[in-house]
């Protein structure tokens, strides 16, 4: 995969590249949030580590600014905050993972290998309609009566599997297993968070009926 790593502490930064690097990653290094954003910006990145902790903004921010300017890239926040209610706000910002420092590169691996794994593979398989949905897996394109709709990685993963399993209640276990890596924390609310953005997206407008559906007590589904 090629990396792009964040981090501002020049001894993680030399040791997340060796390390990376020996596991088989092309890595770009960035020691600030402008560079990351530059970097981002001027070339393709499998996947992106951002510590939360910057020089010059916050991940949480950074992360935030490039949802909003739609980049995709899948984003794994490093942090040493390890309370329930960051980890929520860094994937409200749209991270796709975190991870709590400190950790092992065993750990970081597999969660690299997971995220890659569970997210689309954007090959030509076929489009899925549901409703006035569209979901085009080969173009990473979602539409709503014909306005496309800009999501993120993990944001166009849930909402492919709700899609493709439609009519049927996907539990947040499932979503879990799924969607996330199988150690994802359950307890941090993490499905919701990226429901709650799915439903800011896909129901805009005011006769926008809801599209996704919570099942109470079970989980999720679109019909």
């Amino acid at each position: 995969m090629k990396l792009l790593v964040v981090e501002d502490d020049v001894k993680l930064a030399e040791l997340l590249n060796r390390g990376l690097k020996a596991s088989g990653h092309t890595v770009d290094l960035a020691d600030c949030a402008a560079e990351g954003w530059r970097l981002v910006h001027e070339g393709h990145y499998d996947v992106m580590v951002l510590d939360v902790k910057l020089p010059d903004e916050d991940g949480f921010s950074l992360c935030h600014r490039l949802r909003k300017a739609q980049v995709q890239t899948p984003i794994i926040m490093l942090t040493a905050r390890d309370s329930i209610d960051d980890k929520v706000t860094g994937l409200s910002a749209g991270a796709d993972d975190y991870l709590t420092k400190p950790f092992s590169f065993a750990e970081l691996n597999a969660r690299l290998t997971a995220l890659q794994r569970r997210l689309p593979q954007y090959d030509d398989r076929t489009t899925v309609v549901v409703g006035d949905v569209e979901l085009h897996p080969e173009t990473f394109v979602v539409k709503r009566s014909g306005t496309p709709v800009e999501l993120t990685a993990r944001e166009f993963a849930l909402l492919e599997l709700l899609m493709r399993n439609a009519g049927h209640v996907m539990t947040k276990e499932v979503i879990l297993n799924r969607v996330w890596s199988t150690d994802a924390d359950p307890v941090a609310n993490v499905v919701e968070a990226v429901i709650a953005r799915l439903r800011q997206k896909l129901d805009v407008g005011p006769k926008s009926k809801p599209f996704i559906k919570t099942v109470r007590g079970l989980g999720y589904k679109v019909e």
